[in-house]
This record gives structure tokens, sequence and C-alpha cells, in this order.
């Protein structure tokens, strides 16, 4: 594998009413630990508001299943403990991991966000593969 592909994250992007996210999923080999069956992934999400009115971050919603089938649902205020205000245009990025014990797996989502009239609504985070570098892919 040349270093290019190596360096190569997989981007996934979804747009709901005007509220684009892209997630960049990557394998964190420093703190994995295969031998303990500990798979780590750190996962890079942009939230951009393409709209025209601002809107606010107020929760959000995971569901992440392992590459064995099982799944854990994670519901929680705001992300990495805030709760963004986006006006039209801005854009907030976050960093955020989550741990597995196969070497592979898949997470989708969605964000609860409310306009300044106070309607709330969900925006999809998409559905992003965690797949282990180097191992052969399996399609979930």
């Amino acid at each position: 594998m040349s270093p290019l592909q190596e360096d190569h994250h997989p981007m996934y992007r979804a747009v709901t009413r005007s509220i684009q996210v892209t997630v960049e999923p990557s394998f964190v080999e420093d703190e994995s630990s295969p031998g303990d069956g500990r798979y780590v992934w750190a996962y890079r999400i942009e939230i951009v508001n393409l709209g025209i009115e601002s809107v606010q971050l107020r929760s959000r919603f995971w569901r992440i299943t392992d590459g064995i089938g099982r799944t854990e649902e994670v519901r929680g205020r705001g992300v990495v403990g805030k709760e963004p205000l986006l006006k039209p245009g801005e854009s907030f990025e976050y960093t955020s991991g989550c741990p597995l014990t196969t070497p592979s797996g898949i997470m989708v989502g969605s964000y609860q966000m409310q306009t300044e009239s106070g309607e709330m609504f969900v925006v999809d985070i998409p559905a992003f593969s965690l797949d282990m570098p180097n191992q052969a892919r399996v399609f979930h």
C-alpha cells in the first residue's frame, strides 16, 4: 500500500434540511490492543449550516454496532460538552472516539437541532464503517 493510501481516511457526508454533516473516521493504533480485544477509532465531524436560519445543536444519538452485530445506543446533550449555535454559513468541528471489542463495526446517528423560533428537527449523521487498516473489509 502506498503512503498516500495509508494516510487516506474515507469521508461520509449527509445533508438534512440544509445542515451538512461530514464524518472522517480513523483507526487509533496507539490506543488499540488487538490482543486484548480493544480496537479504538477516532472520528472527526464537521457540521455546516448551509441554510438561511441559525440553528443550535441540542442533543446527539448514536447506534454503534460491532463486527458481530452487538448494538449499543448512546444519547446525550450536545457534543463534546457543547451545544454549538450555527449561524448561516458557519461550521462546527469536533473529534470524538469509539472503542470496540471487534476489528470492525459501523456507527450511525442523528443530532437534534433547534431553530431560533424554537422548532426542533432531526439531522442525520451518515452511517460510517469502522475498519481496521489492512484488514479484509466486511460490509455490514
